[in-house]
């Protein structure tokens, strides 16, 4: 099957990987109909994860083509949606709502690898939920988004608690913190702060909900927000980035016993003690447990509520994968989806 490979930082190729084959009796092989490139395959794609040859790619929609013997859940045919984090759904870290922290949790970036035409989805009944029925085409592209970096978004926005009667800020304007906007609306967000200096995200945090906009970062984004909350900060911050200046920023930004929701994959950030303690505030994050989220984020899109797909803003096959992570990297792309 054709897949994408990424060789060494830079260098992206779609090439012939192994045929994805039932291994576990819990196994699942998906035939995709579409996957997409998250910011978070740019650290491997910029040199700052190691890269080795690969295999690239962790948000899937797709059709079930074939199942274990144990699987229940999914069967045959049924068009399914999958995390981005095995999970059994079973275990007590997964009943208490962090799927991605499973005792059988297993990344599917850089190991199964679902910019290809097949991939093989172990724990299947714990990790794919299958839709309605058949969606129809213009769905696709909200359905694939819901696979990572709307759950992602939706998670970050409950761990700082949006709500009826808070002021949300939203630290990056990148795919998940665009989502974090929609989750924050579809909450009941009084106010969404969406911090952006990118025109066409700006216009698109302000589709999804965004009442402000804040183009100053660092100190003086901080000191923006506190302007525009009487000097307090806001109730729910939202760090979509991961970088030092970002993650302070966030903190910076958050109230004495506001609450601060993580979810940019972050390397070389260190968040001095002192400045934690002091903030006085919740902090809750890491790699989000989308599975939590599946069913009801499926139904809103189903029922035509939500349109998390708009975050896509270029559309390629997977045989052009290599130039829809240059576009990212580029920061000519928001989030590149790619089509089989």
């Amino acid at each position: 099957m054709r897949g994408v490979v990424m060789h060494k930082a830079g260098d992206v190729r779609v090439e012939e990987r192994d045929d994805a084959k039932v291994i576990e009796p819990t196994d699942a092989i998906v035939k995709l109909t579409a996957t997409c490139i998250c910011g978070s395959d740019l650290w491997p794609y910029r040199g700052i994860e190691p890269a080795d040859h690969q295999a690239m790619g962790h948000e899937y929609v797709g059709i079930v083509e074939e199942i274990g013997s144990e699987v229940k859940n999914v069967k045959v045919g049924d068009f399914v949606v999958g995390s981005f984090v095995i999970s059994d759904n079973t275990c007590e870290i997964c009943q208490a709502g962090f799927q991605s922290k499973c005792v059988h949790a297993e990344f599917v970036a850089q190991t199964i690898g679902t910019q290809a035409e097949k991939a093989r989805i172990p724990h299947a009944d714990g990790t794919l939920v299958a839709t309605p029925g058949q969606p129809d085409p213009e769905l696709i592209p909200a359905l694939l988004a819901a696979s990572d970096v709307l759950g992602t978004g939706w998670y970050a926005a409950v761990a700082a608690q949006a709500g009826p009667g808070k002021t949300v800020a939203v630290v990056g304007d990148g795919a998940v913190g665009l989502m974090a906007v929609l989750a924050a609306k579809q909450l009941g967000a009084e106010r969404i702060i969406a911090m952006s200096r990118h025109l066409e995200r700006q216009k698109l945090a302000r589709y999804y909900g965004a009442t402000d906009i804040v183009e100053e970062r660092g100190d003086e984004g901080v000191a923006k927000i506190k302007e525009l909350t009487n000097g307090l900060g806001a109730h729910s911050v939202i760090e979509a980035v991961g970088t030092q200046e970002s993650f302070m920023q966030a903190i910076g930004a958050t109230r004495g016993g506001g609450h601060l929701g993580y979810v940019g994959v972050n390397y070389d950030v260190n968040i001095p003690g002192i400045d934690l303690f002091f903030a006085g505030i919740h902090t809750l994050g890491g790699p989000a447990p989308v599975r939590r989220f599946l069913p009801d984020l499926i139904q809103l899109i189903w029922d035509r509520e939500i349109d998390p797909g708009k975050v896509f803003d270029l559309t390629l096959p997977l045989e052009q994968a290599a130039e829809g992570y240059k576009a990212m990297d580029e920061r000519r792309a928001t989030k590149v989806m790619l089509t089989l």
